[in-house]
């Protein structure tokens, strides 16, 4: 079962917006707030700046054996110590979606060893995936990472670490948009 979100930038949302850089390629509108919602943009009724939408979907480069050991570490996401996130929506190349499954796959795990670098930065840090690339979005993946405040510099080693690998080659669009959550 999929399950479709919508990112709302704009002046409202429980999440201000403390930072928002491209990466790489064309930047998104600032906005001063994000609102995140578990429904599809054609059921919204607010529309803000902009609408980023994806779905979470079954893992899909991962092997068993990964995807046992990702939910033995991996905490859930809206942890009451977890005030920081980050919404980090990257499209990936042409070059990227002509490999087949299994050449992506080599990429993903063999030559960049995106898990195996993901499960050490666990349960300090939760995310989420979304795909978007099939719903015509700008972006292909919507990835939203949720963290404590004292563990941001965690979260920036992650980062360091994944664009320097193999995979990262095949980005050519990715926006970091830092954020904090109102206190209740």
């Amino acid at each position: 079962m999929h399950n479709h979100y919508s990112f709302i930038g704009g002046h409202e949302g429980q999440w201000q917006v403390t930072r928002c850089a491209a990466i790489v390629g064309a930047p998104v509108e600032a906005v001063e707030r994000l609102n995140v919602v578990n429904t599809s943009a054609s059921q919204l009724g607010q529309r803000g700046t902009w609408v980023l939408q994806g779905f979470t979907s079954n893992v899909r480069y991962a092997e068993r054996h990964e995807i046992t050991q990702l939910r033995a570490r991996q905490e859930g996401l809206n942890r009451p110590a977890s005030t920081c996130a980050a919404l980090i929506p990257i499209k990936k190349n042409a070059q990227w979606w002509a490999l087949s499954q299994d050449e992506r796959r080599a990429i993903f795990e063999a030559q960049s060893h995106h898990t195996e670098i993901g499960l050490a930065y666990l349960p300090e840090i939760a995310r989420q995936l979304h795909h978007s690339r099939d719903l015509g979005e700008p972006f292909d993946f919507l990835t939203w990472f949720e963290f404590a405040p004292e563990h941001t510099d965690v979260f920036d080693e992650l980062l360091v670490k994944l664009r320097a690998s193999e995979e990262w080659k095949y980005v050519e669009r990715e926006v970091d948009i830092r954020l904090i959550k109102d206190p209740a």
